[in-house]
């Protein structure tokens, strides 16, 4: 395999405006993405950036990003835009999409997603689950689980389904974590693909990756890192990295 990291970004975040920028202990929130995922090792790493402050940040902080139309309807079209300009002759055969609000991802939570793909051959999409953080996630719709099938102590398994409704039964309940990495011809087939009846009723992009056929295996990460969509996640992580420097 040959990946390459993509972080898809932009200023006009409807929760949290000009969150790529977010100062999070004295660092814009995206460089601390970029950081994270420099450090997992997985395959170059660039972010595909909406606005051209965000690609000053980055190469203000020595990383690569590129600018794509800032009216791009999703992460993924962003991506893709970048990839045609970073990879026209289309030499990384995997994707991994990295969301641009989580500071404090674990470089190994990406490694294990890029490990995914290598790992098994049928693995068309992989991603990323974390135990529930408590029982109140179970009937939160804002949190998004995923139906697995996943053995006893198992670190990875097939995902069979992903819903943002209440899940019953004394069975852990997996929550999803918005990392994903794609074989190219997935990700192509994907995005070419128009919007899909459980994806529009879920509101969930993952589901037209099922209905497409696409297989979709997830890795699991010991919990979920802090993803920042509006201003009291904004203040934890502040908090957060507060406590790294203590």
């Amino acid at each position: 395999m040959n990946p390459i990291v993509l972080i898809p970004a932009r200023m006009a975040a409807t929760r949290l405006p000009g969150k790529p920028l977010a100062d999070i202990g004295g660092t814009p929130m995206i460089v601390r993405v970029l950081r994270q995922a420099q450090a997992a090792g997985a395959g170059p790493v660039a972010v595909a950036a909406g606005d051209p402050e965000i690609v000053d940040a980055v190469r203000a902080a020595g990383g690569q990003a590129v600018l794509t139309d800032p009216d791009l309807p999703s992460g993924s079209d962003r991506i893709l835009a970048a990839l045609a300009t970073l990879d026209p002759d289309g030499r990384h055969d995997v994707v991994i999409n990295l969301q641009g609000d989580m500071p404090f991802v674990a470089p190994s939570v990406l490694a294990a997603c890029a490990g995914l793909l290598a790992a098994e051959p049928a693995c068309d999409i992989a991603t990323v689950v974390a135990p529930e953080a408590s029982p109140a996630d179970r009937a939160n719709p804002d949190v998004v689980k995923a139906v697995m099938s996943l053995g006893p102590g198992a670190r990875a398994g097939r995902a069979l389904y992903f819903t943002r409704s209440t899940l019953y039964g004394d069975q852990p309940v997996w929550r999803h974590i918005g990392i994903y990495g794609y074989r190219r011809a997935a990700l192509e087939a994907f995005n070419a693909a128009p919007p899909s009846p459980l994806e529009q009723r879920e509101k969930l992009e993952q589901l037209r990756a099922m209905e497409l056929g696409l297989s979709i295996w997830a890795a699991v990460a010991e919990d979920a890192p802090i993803s920042v969509d509006n201003p009291s996640d904004l203040e934890r992580a502040r908090e957060y990295a507060r406590t790294l420097h203590d």
